[in-house]
């Protein structure tokens, strides 16, 4: 069988089951948007997360709609309301004939007579208790225009763009009627399914006579007692009626008719598309050249309210007048005038306050206003026909991604996996929604990514993490997370029991730290460790997934080829002592900038046969390393000062190593060893060397194998010129030292040519 193939029926064996069953929940959903088996709480979902939409938007403020607003300020100046006739004449006349507004729309029905003037009253008495009163008759005959409330409104309404608000009921009918938008005999046999009314509560015949039109003022809400939605036509009798927002634009715009418009074919259309006769848009038609504005409707008429801002006069969508400064002539014209105006009130006791999805108590006027607004902007949130289409596609789409992913995603990736593709879904929903103006129900998508997440997650727990759980506890501090990871894909092949095992050790020291925390306060001592330490933590555990083995004061000690065997684990190791110091010399520039003491670090590192494994007492225990070969890297690092280098490695190391450039720097023969070990030093990558890098390095050695053959003179002198091509170099300096001692006392021909270190 190929490895290929033993791969692959790995993989499967390992994650069949969960891409299956995650397979199967996709499919469940699927159903689920195909409307088998549908669930309510779905639906809850979707109208939970486009409220969410609606809260989020930022409101801009529409200067064409300006509400006239019955409020605190104009109750105190004027009374309670309801107002006297005579005043809501004031105010009409205000708006049209001052102010110039382009239409105004009263969110208030008049269907009683005005009697607060007296004037029945005053009648009667001079018809019996007073009929003796010479002149009465007269002079109120005189008066009796002027006391006519209702007549006042009236005339102030003749010939004016003012629409009345009207109430469609039970099976009261007060007033009259507006004139339809049209009636059931202009369907030519089409049924349209809208809101019925068998009454209203409407207006005095003298007012609505009068008035440019009238607006059914109802809400509709759902059955969660928040209003979402309007009609924009209810039917009453065999009437079609706007609702206010509808017939005060129409007004505004000066419309000649408002029509429905119906699709060209009915063929492909569904059974509630059907029932409305294929209709697919009322037309408000203005005549040539202006042509018609577009209303698309859905069931019953309704069109979905775009909600902006929180309403009220802090809102920031619509401008809010005090009616008591429009009949004090105070409010700016600039504001009105030509604007579409909305008079309503937004005092709590005068009970036009809505719940709604961006507030429980939003003006109901302001409804209106967002309805004309999304007339006069061709901005309607709509369901397209491919709405179906887009939401199965999605649903397959994400949920094969999403059952393949998490099924092998370790479980950290997993959880931002489910929540990036959770956020990105919504946040594409809602783009479609806010910037397309498209609703897609995307409740079915998320509770899939959930319920895959949350299976995926209870899988990895009950029958992975558990086995996996003691290895990544026991290796999670040692080693790299990606290496914790392919530990616990295969657990058995790992353990702590002791073994000796070829392995290349590391130790890193601070240069003159003692002399760095006296110079420091404690709290600036504990920075600057802290800094360098998780500096060269990260350098060794991240970058080349060596073993972090323990800190020992402001040592680290680390290695390379266990618990995950490496066969290039030497590689590894002084890749990391490179980075390592050139992360010192970035820290350094940042502790100096600081006003704290430079930072210069010595590493040591060898390769050899060690003892690892979890060792220690019955109170504490460590997985660490033991041997020679541990001992001789400690002593390493202690001795790179000497030479004035960063890292100094031994012998097994750059053997094993080959592609770095190596310095020689010494035979030295250590504490405790009686054979001298060649030591070395890292210059970097062979093929990263230029011409005179490697010039310098041949002279080098050519030097020590000089030093070494006690020719003296021809070493001093190739030292003398190595100096002067590089004067900061301490190992040049080091050997002319020992070259001039040995020049005044040589050594002997017994001597090896090594350097003994009696200290440790």
């Amino acid at each position: 069988m190929s490895l290929t193939r033993q791969r692959c029926l790995k993989t499967l064996s390992r994650y069949g089951a969960r891409w299956a069953l995650g397979l199967l929940l996709t499919a469940l959903a699927a159903l689920q948007v195909a409307g088998v088996g549908t669930l309510d709480v779905l639906d809850r979902m979707d109208t939970a997360f486009a409220d969410l939409r609606l809260r989020l938007v930022t409101p801009v403020l529409d200067r064409r709609i300006v509400i006239v607003d019955i409020d605190e300020a104009s109750l105190a100046a004027h009374g309670r309301f309801p107002w006297s006739r005579n005043v809501l004449a004031r105010l009409v006349r205000q708006l049209t004939e001052h102010y110039q507004c382009a239409a105004v729309g009263f969110d208030i029905s008049f269907p009683e007579p005005d009697t607060s003037s007296g004037y029945q009253v005053l009648a009667r008495l001079a018809e019996h208790e007073l009929k003796d009163v010479p002149g009465l008759p007269a002079q109120l005959a005189r008066l009796q225009d002027q006391l006519d409330y209702d007549g006042l409104l009236a005339q102030a309404l003749q010939d004016q763009p003012v629409v009345l608000g009207l109430m469609a009921s039970g099976a009261q009918r007060k007033g009259v009627l507006p004139k339809p938008a049209f009636v059931v005999d202009d369907l030519n046999g089409r049924t349209l399914d809208a809101l019925t009314a068998n009454g209203y509560v409407a207006n005095l015949a003298r007012l609505q006579n009068a008035a440019a039109g009238g607006g059914i003022i109802n809400t509709a809400l759902d059955a969660d007692g928040i209003l979402r939605s309007a009609p924009l036509l209810m039917r009453i009798g065999d009437g079609y009626y706007p609702t206010l927002s509808l017939a005060t634009l129409a007004v505004a715009l000066d419309a000649k008719a408002i029509k429905p418009l119906y699709m060209a074919s009915v063929d492909s259309l569904s059974a509630r598309e059907r029932a409305n006769g294929g209709l697919d848009a009322l037309a408000i038609l203005l005549g040539r050249p202006r042509g018609a504005l577009r209303v698309p409707v859905g069931e019953y008429l309704k069109t979905v309210i775009e909600f902006r801002g929180r309403g009220g006069p802090a809102g920031g969508a619509f401008t809010y007048v005090s009616a008591a400064d429009v009949l004090s002539g105070k409010a700016a014209p600039a504001v009105l005038n030509g604007a579409i105006v909305l008079v309503g009130t937004t005092v709590a006791g005068l009970h036009d306050l809505r719940a709604t999805p961006v507030n429980s108590d939003y003006p109901g006027v302001e409804v209106h206003a967002n309805l004309i607004k999304s007339m006069l902007d061709q901005s309607f949130k709509q369901r397209p026909d491919f709405a179906f289409a887009a939401e199965f596609a999605q649903v397959l789409l994400v949920g094969l991604i999403l059952s393949v992913a998490l099924a092998v995603l370790p479980p950290l990736a997993a959880v931002l996996c489910a929540l990036a593709t959770a956020a990105g879904a919504f946040g594409f929903n809602s783009w479609l929604y806010l910037a397309q103006n498209w609703v897609i129900s995307v409740a079915p998508l998320l509770m899939l990514i959930l319920a895959l997440f949350i299976f995926n997650l209870g899988w990895g727990y009950f029958f992975e993490f558990r086995k996996g759980r003691a290895l990544v506890s026991r290796f999670g501090e040692y080693v790299a997370p990606e290496l914790v990871a392919a530990m616990a894909d295969d657990p058995e092949k790992y353990n702590m029991d002791g073994e000796s095992r070829e392995l290349t050790v590391l130790f890193v020291d601070v240069r003159g730290f003692t002399t760095i925390s006296e110079g420091l306060t404690p709290k600036a001592l504990r920075e600057y460790i802290n800094l360098y330490l998780t500096a060269m933590s990260e350098d060794i555990r991240d970058r080349h997934q060596g073993t972090l083995d323990k800190y020992i004061g402001d040592a680290v000690m680390a290695f390379w080829g266990a618990p995950v065997a490496f066969a290039d684990h030497a590689e590894r190791a002084v890749a990391s002592a490179m980075l390592m110091q050139a992360s010192a010399a970035r820290l350094n520039g940042q502790f100096v900038a600081r006003g704290w003491p430079a930072l210069k670090i010595g590493i040591g590192l060898n390769t050899g046969l060690m003892h690892v494994g979890d060792m220690g007492s019955r109170i504490r225990r460590a997985y660490t390393v033991m041997g020679d070969a541990v001992n001789l890297a400690a002593r390493l690092e202690g001795i790179t000062k000497v030479y004035g280098v960063d890292i100094a490695v031994g012998e097994a190391t750059r053997r094993a190593a080959p592609d770095w450039a190596w310095r020689e720097l010494d035979l030295v023969r250590v504490k405790g060893k009686h054979e001298p070990v060649a030591i070395f030093e890292p210059l970097g990558r062979i093929d990263a060397q230029d011409d005179a890098a490697r010039a310098a390095l041949d002279d080098w050695h050519a030097a020590l194998a000089l030093v070494r053959a006690q020719q003296w003179a021809p070493a001093q002198q190739l030292l003398e010129r190595l100096s002067a091509r590089a004067p900061g170099q301490q190992l040049y300096r080091l050997y002319l030292a020992r070259v001039a001692a040995y020049l005044a006392e040589p050594p002997g021909p017994h001597w090896d040519g090594a350097t003994n270190f009696e200290t440790k």
